[in-house]
């Protein structure tokens, strides 16, 4: 990868991004508490954690998907110009979705069309996102369904035909048509096998090249291992490291007790899963959330850590204090 150009603007500023679900009975639920990350162009980001921690709500408060209970701050500001928490519906759905950033959803059959083939939605995509005339539409539809290994006889069925597998790449192919500047992923290897997992993933960092961003939200850490340049670790709505890749990955691995729990609990690691569970979103304790379960748990761990040095971790904190 060519390295970022310094003086030009990121794709994606992420300034104290925070999330919070405002409840029947009149409490709150902090689904993201004040993340912050830039990805500039040929950057690939993994975001991961544990399933209910956030991420994928951070995700659709970029793309103005939130519920109405839904109330944000902070900044996401797309190519040193839009700031997605700010921006109208009309922006987003006439500027940003689609042409400034592409989508590949958590849950395609929420995304698909019931009622429109494959090749129809993929026709309506091309038409709209880069005026394909008609006589070029079959051929440009095949295209972007072999991009993802998506079945040319396959694309005259309707979603509800697909498996959950081919459903994903029916999304995926959509999302790349726009070959949008920042490429989100959700969950995109969610319901393949491993054949095509790797096929996924060095697609969208074929898509990402030198002049796209990508970030990609996953469970799935030989997926991000394989993609990413840097990987962000979120727990209970919190980043709480943000590492390259081959930091996290390499003999000298992570520092926050958290993500080397993650890669601890690995099949090919020491497989031990973190014991205990993450608390609540609407009962966070005030200090660290993930005191409950960390061996190094002291005092100091009532306090929220600071996020310095891209961890948040009253431990690794004092420990560089030390060096």
């Amino acid at each position: 990868m060519t390295p970022p150009d310094p003086t030009a603007p990121p794709v994606l500023d992420v300034r104290g991004l925070s999330v919070r679900f405002r409840m029947r009975e009149g409490r709150f639920v902090r689904a993201v508490t004040d993340a912050r990350f830039t990805l500039h162009a040929g950057e690939r980001l993994a975001l991961v954690g544990e399933s209910g921690c956030g991420k994928s709500v951070l995700a659709s408060a970029l793309l103005g998907l939130l519920p109405e209970n839904a109330e944000t701050a902070g900044e996401a500001v797309l190519n040193g110009s839009i700031d997605l928490l700010a921006a109208s519906e009309r922006t987003l759905a006439r500027t940003v979705r689609g042409r400034q950033v592409g989508l590949v959803p958590q849950s395609p059959a929420a995304h698909l069309t019931p009622v429109r083939t494959i090749r129809a939605q993929l026709h309506e995509t091309l038409r709209e996102l880069r005026r394909t005339p008609r006589s070029g539409l079959r051929e440009a539809a095949e295209e972007a369904a072999a991009r993802v290994s998506f079945p040319v006889d396959h694309l005259d069925r309707y979603p509800h035909e697909l498996s959950g597998g081919l459903a994903q790449r029916a999304a995926t192919a959509l999302a790349l048509i726009g070959d949008a500047p920042l490429l989100l992923a959700d969950e995109p290897t969610t319901g393949l096998d491993r054949d095509l997992v790797e096929h996924t993933v060095d697609e969208l960092a074929r898509h990402t090249g030198d002049s796209r961003a990508l970030l990609m939200i996953t469970h799935d850490l030989a997926a991000a291992e394989r993609i990413a340049d840097r990987i962000a670790v979120m727990y209970a709505g919190r980043i709480v490291e943000i590492v390259e890749a081959t930091t996290f990955f390499g003999a000298r691995g992570p520092r926050h007790p958290y993500s080397r729990g993650l890669l601890d609990a690995l099949p090919e690691r020491a497989f031990e899963p973190i014991g205990g569970m993450p608390p609540e979103l609407g009962a966070l304790p005030d200090g660290c959330a993930f005191a409950a379960r960390c061996a190094r748990a002291s005092e100091e761990c009532r306090v929220q850590p600071p996020f310095e040095g891209a961890v948040a971790c009253h431990h690794v904190a004092l420990e560089a204090g030390h060096a």
